[in-house]
């Protein structure tokens, strides 16, 4: 267990009583980072969603690192389709000794390029490749290693695919998508682009008081126990990709456990022209002075759950190394007993974790890692996903546990992340206190907690960058009535 900073445990504890405030709370906070602080709703190319990092399956010398940005897009989003930002810096970062301090970052810098401008199409006709003259508004992209100071440029002028905008542009769409599947040297691949928004979960129940609607009946203002709906059916995202070799992430003396968060950037001053000109934007934008973090993610929940409104745009701007500037947000929440005073009613409840003592079980799942398994020995206790490169993956894809750690699966969340587990009903039952670390292991319901979207409906790809495809706009559901809640008003 980490104790060798005395910082570590007051505040880390602290915050483990602040991710344990219940159930309710806890899922009406929000899942992962879709538009969780203010500035940022407004910037959704900025707004980082998801971040993942897995040991490849079908690759198990290799680690795997996606990042998500621009949440819940709609497919039929046009006529000006969703790109990744000309003037935003995006950055997956790397600590491999446990300090919370970055030893590697792969930045990616985007260009848009529009061939004829006389046209208000994305397309101007059916798309038969990556670089086909039809496909108008186009974008290519640059990866860069930064390690120890010294800059490696890895790819330049690498061509996105198209969003998936009809199906008249294209006879086959991952065709195209799999063309921006590009070869780094160093035995690398790569990929940005559109592609389906893989992370399931409830929205329309948990933002309504905290909600799961499989326990409708054992909330304080209860409600028809009901089938959970992924929120996130039919929207899409920009991904990137980056399959890298373990042995670079590892640090040099071969300790394995890395941690992965992803940040984006923009530059300190934005001048608006209006001159027109050249870009995807008309030179109606001019940028300068340093860049500026405005977002940042790794574990789902934290910038949700543990910081108030007014320091959520403060966390976007801040560094792991820094989070103790947060103690005292963590260390005065009055929301510890959320499940007793909502789920008790008729719930079945009958053990809860022990709000009086530290919770030193969410300390080790979310904070510091788990001894034995994924924690750093004398590591700085952060938010950012923790990945013990050393694990082997659970072969095949379709036959792992979507329950991740808690369903038997070592190499599943809270170890990394991978595409297909559940991190809501993972992390509802941990706070619950149903893990082996915790008071209420063994119980129910603790044991059973989950908001019924237990799966996305697209499964995950066999092979790199394993996130499936996007929903596309002339085949989008959200228009039908048939996608209508017919329960609503009950």
């Amino acid at each position: 267990m980490t104790q060798t900073r005395p910082f570590a445990w007051r505040a880390f504890a602290a915050l483990g009583l602040t991710v344990a405030l219940g159930l309710s709370m806890l899922v009406s906070a929000g899942a992962s980072s879709h538009r969780e602080a203010p500035l940022i709703t407004e910037d959704p190319v900025a707004d980082n969603t998801d971040v993942y990092a897995f040991v490849s399956p079908d690759k198990p010398n290799t680690v795997t690192l996606i990042s998500n940005w621009i949440p819940f897009e709609e497919p039929a989003g046009g006529p000006n389709f969703y790109n990744f930002g000309e003037d935003v810096l995006y950055e997956i970062n790397i600590d491999n000794d446990g300090d919370a301090i970055d030893d590697i970052v792969y930045e990616f810098r985007f260009r848009t390029h529009i061939r004829n401008k006389d046209t208000f199409l994305y397309a101007t006709g059916p798309i038969t490749s990556i670089n086909d003259p039809d496909f108008n508004i186009r974008q290519t992209y640059t990866v860069t290693k930064v390690e120890d100071g010294e800059r490696t440029v890895l790819g330049r002028n690498l061509p996105s695919p198209p969003n998936k905008v009809g199906r008249r542009l294209w006879k086959r769409y991952s065709t195209l998508a799999n063309q921006g599947i590009h070869d780094l040297p160093g035995g690398r691949q790569v990929f940005a682009g559109q592609r389906d928004e893989a992370f399931q979960f409830d929205i329309g129940a948990v933002f309504d008081l905290g909600g799961l609607r499989p326990f409708n009946a054992a909330h304080d203002i209860p409600l028809k126990p009901r089938a959970g709906k992924n929120g996130t059916f039919g929207f899409n995202v920009h991904s990137i990709a980056l399959q890298v070799p373990k042995h670079e992430l590892r640090e040099s003396k071969g300790q394995p456990v890395i941690g992965v968060y992803s940040t984006t950037y923009r530059r300190k001053t934005r001048v608006l022209t209006g001159n027109g000109g050249g870009g995807f934007n008309g030179g109606f934008q001019r940028n300068s002075g340093p860049w500026v973090q405005v977002s940042r993610l790794g574990q789902p929940l934290i910038n949700e759950i543990v910081i108030p409104l007014r320091d959520k745009n403060r966390f976007n701007n801040s560094e792991p190394r820094d989070d103790a500037q947060f103690l005292d947000h963590v260390q005065n929440t009055a929301l510890d007993n959320t499940i007793a005073a909502l789920y008790t009613p008729g719930g079945g409840f009958t053990c809860f974790p022990d709000v009086d003592k530290p919770r030193n079980d969410l300390v080790e799942i979310f904070l510091t890692g788990i001894e034995g398994l994924n924690q750093v020995e004398g590591g700085t206790p952060s938010e950012m996903l923790r990945l013990n490169t050393s694990i082997a993956p659970t072969l095949p894809v379709r036959a792992q546990s979507r329950a991740g750690l808690l369903g038997g699966d070592a190499d599943g969340f809270p170890n990394g992340r991978r595409l297909i587990d559940d991190v809501i009903d993972i992390e509802l039952r941990a706070v619950a206190g149903a893990t082996p670390l915790g008071d209420c292991n063994g119980e129910s319901p603790n044991q059973d907690l989950g908001d019924g979207a237990n799966a996305n409906e697209r499964e995950q790809l066999d092979a790199f960058p394993y996130i499936p495809g996007p929903y596309g706009g002339y085949q989008n559901r959200h228009g039908l009535t048939d996608s209508i809640d017919t329960h609503e008003g009950e």
